[in-house]
């Protein structure tokens, strides 16, 4: 069984340049070895570091005099589709049996998009490079922490598809037994194939290597000990084995900036220490620029597993010409529209400037203004330092200011039991006098409602804006889910369309049914609300669009891919947020901060050239997370805008 390492943690913190670093180290240590990198995070970044184009199959990358590592960017809907394709007769005809929809139903739902592709793909990449026998090593580097929790459950939720599909599969057989007879055959071959499958993924994941990365900032903290607790309770048998502390700043000099992230990396140390007594703790030196290519990975992989001093030096931008910037002070932008969306990648601050401007807002307008994060790992509490759950609060002391973190789950189990109440009435019935008990039926919807779905978080976020879009003289600002599930939850008012459309048309067959009637009326209300956020999506007088980013070359070229992704979607970002430019005289004098700022500069001057006609803003770097009303308020005080 090949060795598996998950690299799990909050975007921003380096987790993709850790994970490559760490298989470049493997791959080195020993030449025997083959190595298998995988990036399961939608929106890959992981190219980006090697320096390498990367397609949807494993890819070679030489190392020094060797080629023992193969690197993997998982194009999910491609293999998602193959799964699906070899096995589509036996799934149809396995559904047919046992639900009221025919073949050429089943098949069209097959056919369109379905929720939680990307978690799914990633389980089928890790499966399909356990079983291939060519690796000694699977380095797995995941997508931000919400959605590395919805992949841990996953290996739970296909043994629960298993079961349903098991029951789907005879219907002769469960009601021999339910009334008398024979039992009949057992579950066809390939659920069998499947269920051994799944149960190996089970054991290959209890056995997993789980590296926590993670910085010194306090959110990335808090975050970080939130999902370990929470990855613990649905996974009891995962063992953390080591903490990376990333960007360590271990000589300071007498920077300021830089003196006082220090003195936070000495406390992060001895609470990691304190929380994960059990694990070992790596660190990872802060070199003042990105990390990119195999020799520079090499290097740091030799830091930081290998315990050696930090000696690679990141190159300098490479540009022609120095870059010329202008910075205009300006007011913060005030939001006129019922929604405003704020999208990027996971830790460039997307949360904070979410917040900042629903701070702003509320302190100009008398209106009420609430801010929803419907990403699956949200901060609200550690900006607003109120507890936040599904159910919107006051936060700052003002009423008319409220905060509210999407509970997919939580939503999820309270419309199971809706929809188990009704499912058990529509079940249960007098016919002529006569009491029928339709015991196959409740059993096999009680088996699919024991599924939680993979894509459940896109899909109930839906429900939350439709609902928030609805409500009256409110202005509703939403954190978003890190880039690539952000970009599949604004793909989601289409998808559903397309499934209400395909599954009205198959209830129209069996509207002679109570059950079948009431899901056609729940399904055409979803139908006019998903029109509806889907024209409110492309209008702007009702949503506003903002992208954030790092001056850095990895969120840049995320951004990038993003705002070309929002173009493909009908939709448009109306303004670049870029997050902690250095600006200070004090922090010019340290060489770490100089090279930094030589990066932003030419980052920021390529940004210009690109998207001429959008407004881009800088925020300056704090020497403090913003959090509080005191945060907010330094945050909203002062802003640049590119010129």
């Amino acid at each position: 069984m090949p060795e598996l390492a998950f690299f799990i943690g909050k975007g921003g913190v380096g987790k993709t340049t850790v994970s490559a670093a760490y298989a470049c180290q493997r791959a080195l240590h020993v030449s025997s070895r083959r190595v298998l990198l995988v990036s399961t995070d939608p929106a890959h970044s992981l190219a980006d570091v090697l320096q390498k184009k990367l397609g949807g199959a494993p890819a070679s990358i030489p190392l020094k005099d060797r080629r023992n590592l193969q690197a993997w960017e998982v194009n999910s809907s491609g293999l998602f589709r193959s799964f699906l394709d070899q096995h589509r007769r036996e799934l149809i005809a396995t559904i047919e049996r046992g639900t009221l929809f025919t073949a050429a139903e089943i098949s069209s739902l097959l056919e369109s998009t379905l929720p939680g592709m990307s978690e799914i793909a990633a389980l089928l990449a890790i499966q399909d490079g356990l079983e291939s026998g060519r690796y000694s090593d699977i380095v797995v580097d995941t997508a931000p922490f919400g959605h590395t929790l919805r992949l841990f459950s996953l290996p739970e939720q296909f043994l629960r598809l298993l079961n349903f599909l098991e029951l789907s599969s005879d219907r002769d057989r469960v009601l021999a037994e339910h009334f008398g007879g024979r039992a009949g055959t057992r579950a066809p071959l390939f659920l069998q194939e499947w269920r051994a499958k799944i149960e190996a993924l089970q054991t290959a994941f209890a056995r997993a290597r789980l590296f926590l990365v993670t910085t010194a900032e306090r959110f990335a903290l808090n975050e970080s000990l939130r999902c370990i607790e929470e990855l613990k309770k649905s996974n009891p048998d995962l063992a953390l084995h080591a903490v990376v502390l990333n960007r360590v700043i271990s000589q300071p000099g007498k920077c300021p900036i830089c003196r006082k992230r220090a003195a936070a990396e000495r406390s992060a140390r001895s609470e990691l220490r304190q929380q994960f007594k059990a694990a070992t703790l790596y660190v990872g030196d802060d070199p003042g620029g990105p990390i990119l290519g195999t020799a520079a990975l090499q290097g740091f992989g030799s830091h930081v597993f290998g315990n050696k001093p930090l000696t690679i030096k990141p190159a300098p931008p490479t540009t022609g010409k120095k870059a010329q910037l202008r910075l205009a002070s300006v007011p913060w932008p005030r939001l006129t529209t019922p929604l405003s969306f704020v999208l990027g990648k996971g830790g460039v601050g997307k949360t904070t400037v979410a917040a900042g401007l629903a701070y702003h807002l509320r302190a100009h307008s008398p209106d009420p203004v609430e801010i929803c994060s419907v990403d699956p790992a949200p901060s609200l509490d550690d900006i607003f330092h109120t507890p936040v759950g599904d159910r919107p609060v006051s936060v700052l002391g003002d009423p008319k200011f409220q905060a509210s973190e999407l509970d997919s789950l939580a939503l999820f189990r309270r419309w199971v039991d809706e929809v188990r109440a009704e499912v058990e009435s529509a079940t249960s019935a007098q016919y002529s006098g006569v009491h029928v008990d339709l015991s196959y039926e409740r059993r096999l919807f009680t088996e699919l409602l024991e599924i939680v779905p993979p894509g459940l978080d896109e899909v109930l976020a839906i429900f939350r804006i439709i609902e928030l879009l609805g409500a009256p003289s409110r202005k509703v600002v939403i954190d978003m889910a890190p880039t690539g599930h952000a970009l599949e939850l604004l793909r989601m008012p289409e998808r559903i369309l397309v499934w209400a459309r395909l599954l009205l048309k198959s209830l129209a067959a069996h509207r002679k049914l109570a059950l079948a009637r009431e899901a056609a009326v729940r399904i055409a209300e979803l139908e006019v609300q998903a029109r509806e956020l889907s024209s409110a999506l492309k209008s702007s007088r009702r949503v506003r669009i903002f992208a954030v980013m790092l001056p850095e070359p990895l969120p840049d070229r995320e951004t990038e891919r993003l705002l070309a992704e929002l173009d493909r979607l009908g939709l448009s970002a109306d303004a670049i947020f870029v997050n902690r430019i250095v600006v200070s005289e004090g922090e010019m004098k340290c060489r770490r901060c100089r090279r930094a700022a030589k990066w932003q500069a030419v980052t920021l001057a390529d940004l210009k050239r690109r998207w001429r006609g959008k407004k881009i803003y800088a925020i300056p770097n704090f020497a403090h997370e913003v959090a509080g009303k005191r945060g907010l308020g330094s945050l909203t005080s002062e802003l640049w805008q590119l010129n």
